[in-house]
C-alpha cells in the first residue's frame, strides 16, 4: 500500500477513525476523573559502605563496594522483618487497627497470620527505587491520604535503619554470649593449671627453679675446683711419700727441718772433734769413747727426727687421699642432685607451659569478649537519612495530561486500524492503482476531472488531462 492509497482511505473513512479516537479520549478522561487521587511520598537514605566498625574492620576495604552489597540492602528493605517493624512502629500501629483486622478476616476467612497479610498488603504499594551507580535508596509509598503516605514511608525508612543496626548487633550479641561462656571455661582451665603447678612446687620444694639450679651448678663447679686442687696436693704428697721410702735423709722436708739441721750441725762438730781426739789420744781414750757415744746418740736422734718428718708426710698423704675420696663422693652426690633437680625442673616447665598456654588462651578469649561486648552495645549504623518523607501537596495519580496524551496516541492507532479493517472488508477503487490491481486489465485512458463553471449561465466539461497507456497487445493508436 502506497502513501497515496493510505491517505485516500483515511480521507474516505475519517468519520469512523475520529469516532474511535473520541470514544477512547472520552473513556480515558472519564476514568481518570473517576479514579481516586493517589499521593506519593518519598524518603531516601544513604548507605556508607566505608564506615568502620568497632572491631577496626571496614565494610568495604579501599572504598570498593562489595559485589551484591546494594542488592542485599534492597532485599533487606523489601523483607518482611522490615515491614513488620514498620507496621508496629508508634507512628503507624497498623497491627492494632480493628478495621484492617476485619478486612483480613473477610479476605482470608481468618486463615494465616494477620500481620504477615498486612505487611504484604502494604508492600504492594511500596516502591524501592535504587539510584544508578550510587549508594542512595529511595522509598516511595502511594495512598489516597498524603499524611498516611508520608507516615508509611518514614516508618519503613526508620524500620530499615533499625533493622540494619540489629543485623550488626545481633551477631555480636551471639558472639559475646559464646565468648563469655568460653572465657569461664578458659579461666577454670587456667586456675586448674596454676593450682597444679603450685601443688607441684610445694610438694617438691621448688620456688625458683632456675635460680636454685644455678646455685647447685655453682656448688658443683666449686667442688670440681676443689677436687682439681686436692688431686694436685694428693699427687704431690704421694710422691713425697714414695720418695721417703728411699733416701729419706735427703728429702727437702728433712733437710729444711730446723731440729734435723741443728742435730746434723752438732753431729758434724762432734765428728770433727772425734777425729782430732782420736789422732791425739787414741781410740781407747775415755774422752774418745765418750765422744763416740755422743755421736751415736746424735745419729739416733737424727734418725728419729727424720722418721718423724717422713711419718708426717705419710699422714698428710693419707689425709689428702681421704679428702680426695670424700670430695669425689660429694661431687657424685651433687651431680645426682642436679640430675634430679633437672627432672623436677622439666616437669615444672611442662606445668609452667600449661599455665602460659592457658593464660594466652584466656587473654585471647577475654579480648574477644571485650570486643564483642562493645559491638553488641553499638548504636551507630552506616545508613544516614537524606530526606524525610513529607505529605505531598499534589496527587501523583491519576495524571490527566499524561493519560490524555496516551489516549490520543492509542485512539489514533485504534482509529487508523479500524479504518484499514473497514477498507479490507469493503474494498473500493479509489485510485488508478486500485483500478489496475482490481480489474487486472491494462489502463487505456483516464477520464478528465470535471468542474462546474457559471460564467456563461450553463455548465460545460473541460478537458484537464488525458493519458494513454500501452495495452497488452502493443501501444495504442490515436
Amino acid at each position: 500500500m502506497t502513501f497515496s492509497q493510505f491517505f485516500t482511505i483515511v480521507r474516505a473513512r475519517w468519520v469512523s477513525g475520529f469516532a474511535v479516537l473520541a470514544v477512547v479520549l472520552a473513556v480515558v478522561i472519564a476514568v481518570s476523573l473517576s479514579l481516586p487521587k493517589q499521593y506519593t511520598s518519598t524518603a531516601s537514605v544513604l548507605i556508607d559502605v566505608k564506615l568502620p566498625d568497632l572491631g577496626g574492620n571496614t565494610a568495604a576495604a579501599g572504598g570498593i563496594v562489595p559485589l551484591g552489597f546494594m542488592a542485599t540492602q534492597l532485599d533487606v528493605v523489601r523483607s518482611e522483618r522490615v515491614a513488620l517493624r514498620a507496621l508496629r512502629s508508634p507512628g503507624l500501629k497498623l497491627n492494632e487497627s480493628v478495621e484492617l483486622r476485619e478486612q483480613w478476616r473477610a479476605s482470608t476467612g481468618g486463615q494465616g497470620d494477620f500481620e504477615s497479610w498486612l505487611a504484604a498488603l502494604i508492600q504492594k504499594k511500596l516502591d524501592i527505587l535504587p539510584a544508578r551507580e550510587s549508594n542512595v535508596i529511595t522509598l516511595a509509598y502511594s495512598s489516597p491520604d498524603p499524611k498516611f503516605s508520608a507516615a508509611v514511608a518514614n516508618a519503613f525508612m526508620q524500620a530499615y535503619i533499625d533493622t540494619t543496626l540489629d543485623l550488626k548487633v545481633e551477631p555480636a550479641k551471639q558472639y559475646n554470649a559464646f565468648f563469655d561462656d568460653r572465657s569461664k571455661h578458659t579461666r577454670e582451665a587456667l586456675e586448674q593449671a596454676q593450682a597444679k603447678l603450685s601443688a607441684y612446687q610445694q610438694q617438691k620444694g621448688i620456688i625458683a627453679t632456675d635460680e636454685r639450679l644455678d646455685v647447685e651448678n655453682a656448688r658443683l663447679n666449686e667442688l670440681t675446683t676443689q677436687l682439681v686442687v686436692l688431686q694436685g696436693l694428693a699427687a704431690e704428697s704421694r710422691g713425697r711419700q714414695d720418695q721417703s721410702s728411699g733416701n729419706n735423709d735427703r728429702m727437702q722436708e728433712v733437710l729444711n727441718n730446723p731440729v734435723v739441721s741443728a742435730l746434723t750441725a752438732d753431729l758434724s762438730r762432734q765428728q770433727a772433734k772425734l777425729t782430732e781426739l782420736n789422732e791425739r789420744l787414741g781410740e781407747n781414750n775415755p774422752q774418745v769413747v765418750e765422744l763416740r757415744a755422743n755421736i751415736e746418740e746424735l745419729h739416733k736422734r737424727i734418725q728419729a727426727q727424720t722418721t718423724r718428718v717422713t711419718g708426717s708426710l705419710n699422714v698428710n698423704n693419707t689425709v689428702n687421699e681421704g679428702r680426695l675420696a670424700q670430695l669425689n663422693a660429694e661431687i657424685q652426690q651433687q651431680r645426682a642432685k642436679l640430675l634430679k633437680l633437672k627432672d623436677l625442673r622439666d616437669e615444672a616447665a611442662v606445668l609452667q607451659r600449661d599455665v602460659e598456654n592457658a593464660q594466652r588462651t584466656y587473654d585471647a578469649v577475654l579480648t574477644r569478649v571485650n570486643q564483642t561486648s562493645m559491638e553488641s552495645q553499638n548504636t551507630q549504623t552506616n545508613v544516614s537519612v537524606l530526606k524525610q518523607a513529607t505529605a505531598p501537596a499534589f496527587p501523583s495519580s491519576p495524571r490527566l495530561l499524561l493519560n490524555t496524551a496516551v489516549a490520543l496516541v492509542l485512539g489514533s492507532l485504534l482509529g487508523i486500524g479500524l479504518m484499514l479493517a473497514r477498507e479490507l472488508l469493503d474494498r473500493r477503487m479509489r485510485t488508478i492503482e486500485d483500478v489496475v490491481s482490481g480489474l487486472r486489465q491494462p489502463l487505456l485512458i483516464v477520464l478528465p476531472k470535471t468542474s462546474r463553471q457559471d460564467a456563461h449561465g450553463g455548465s460545460r466539461l473541460k478537458l484537464t488531462k488525458a493519458r494513454v497507456v500501452r495495452g497488452l497487445a502493443g501501444p495504442a493508436r490515436s
